[in-house]
C-alpha cells in the first residue's frame, strides 16, 4: 500500500507537469493547425531563464515573470515568423519550428554554457508537505501539483465562460465567418501561440528544479508531450488530460518495479538473448512505454482518446 500510494503521488505530480506542457502544444495545434516542434525548447528557456531571475531576484519573481517573457517571444515568433511560412503550408511550419528548436538549444550553449545549471528548490518549500507511512512527500511536489491543477482551471474558464474563449473556439472551427464579423483572426491566433509558449515557460519554471536543468532537457520531454498529445487526441485538451495522468502514473510505476512481464510468455529459445529478453524487468522497458501505447492507440483508435474525426 505504501508503494501504491506513494508511487500514485509522485505521478499525479509528474503527469501535472506533463498536462501543463502539453496543454500549450493542443492549445496550438487545436487553433492553428501547426505541430510546434520547439515547443518543448520553451520549457528548457524557462527553466535557464528561471534560473538566472531566481539567482537575483528569487523564485517568486520568476514564476511571474518568465510566462510572461515566454509568451512575449512566441507571440513574436508567430508574428514575425511563423506567420509569413503560413502560406507555404504545414511542411514549411514543420521546418520552420524545427529549425527554431535548433536555435533555441544553440542559445542556451552560449548564454549557460552546455552542463547542467543548479537551480535549487526555494528553500520556502524544500521541507516535508506530509508523511505517508513512512515515506515522506515533498512540499515542492505538492506545489507542482497546486500549479498545474490552477492553471487547468485557468485555461477551462478562459475558454468556456469568457468572450476571448468564444472567439477562439469559433475561430477554431470556421475562422472566416469569425473575420467577417470584425475579429482580427492573425492576432488571435499570435494570442493562442504566445499563450501556449508561456504555459511551456511555466512548466519550465517549476519543473527545471524538480528535475535537472540541462540542454538536453527539452529533447528528453519534448518526444513524451508529442506522445500524449497523439494518444489524447490531436487539439482535445480532455484527452491531453486524460492521457497525462496516464502515461506519467505507468512511468512512475514502472520505473519503480521489479516485475518481468515477458516471463509471462513462458520459456522462451535455450540462447542467452532469448533468456535475457525474457529477464527484462519492467523498470528496464519503463522509458520505452509511452511509445508502445501510441502505437497501440494509432492501431486500435487512430484519432486518440477524445480526438473527433474530421470529415
Amino acid at each position: 500500500m505504501e508503494f501504491l500510494a506513494v508511487s500514485l503521488l509522485n505521478g499525479l505530480a509528474y503527469s501535472m507537469l506533463l498536462f501543463m506542457l502539453s496543454a500549450g502544444l493542443t492549445l496550438i495545434f487545436g487553433m492553428m493547425g501547426v505541430l510546434n516542434f520547439a515547443h518543448a525548447s520553451f520549457y528548457m528557456l524557462g527553466a535557464y531563464l528561471a534560473y538566472s531571475i531566481d539567482a537575483r531576484l528569487g523564485f517568486w519573481i520568476a514564476l511571474a515573470v518568465v510566462p510572461l517573457l515566454a509568451g512575449l517571444l512566441g507571440a513574436g515568433v508567430e508574428r514575425f515568423g511563423l506567420r509569413r511560412v503560413h502560406r507555404h503550408g504545414h511542411v514549411a511550419e514543420l521546418l520552420f519550428t524545427f529549425g527554431l528548436a535548433f536555435l533555441i538549444e544553440e542559445f542556451v550553449h552560449l548564454a549557460w554554457g552546455r552542463n547542467p545549471v543548479d537551480y535549487p528548490v526555494p528553500a520556502a518549500m524544500s521541507g516535508t508537505l506530509f508523511t505517508l507511512y513512512d515515506t515522506a512527500f515533498p512540499a515542492y511536489r505538492g506545489f507542482m501539483i497546486a500549479v498545474s491543477a490552477a492553471m487547468m482551471l485557468a485555461v477551462w474558464l478562459l475558454l468556456a465562460r469568457t468572450r476571448i474563449g468564444q472567439i477562439i473556439r469559433a475561430a477554431l472551427g470556421n475562422p472566416e465567418m469569425v473575420e467577417s464579423l470584425g475579429h482580427d483572426v492573425p492576432r488571435v491566433f499570435m494570442g493562442v501561440f504566445g499563450g501556449g509558449c508561456a504555459l511551456a515557460g511555466l512548466a519550465g519554471v517549476i519543473g527545471g528544479n524538480a528535475f535537472v536543468t540541462e540542454p538536453s532537457m527539452a529533447a528528453g520531454v519534448g518526444s513524451i508531450v508529442f506522445v500524449i498529445v497523439v494518444v489524447g487526441g490531436l487539439g482535445s485538451l480532455g484527452g491531453a488530460f486524460i492521457a497525462s495522468i496516464l502515461i506519467g502514473v505507468l512511468q512512475t510505476f514502472s520505473v519503480a518495479s521489479e516485475f518481468q512481464p515477458l516471463a509471462l510468455l513462458g520459456p522462451g529459445a535455450p540462447g542467452s538473448v532469448q533468456r535475457q529478453v525474457a529477464g527484462l524487468k519492467l523498470s528496464q522497458m519503463a522509458p520505452i512505454l509511452p511509445y508502445l501505447l501510441m502505437v497501440l492507440m494509432l492501431i486500435v483508435r487512430p484519432r486518440g482518446l477524445m480526438g473527433t474525426r474530421e470529415d
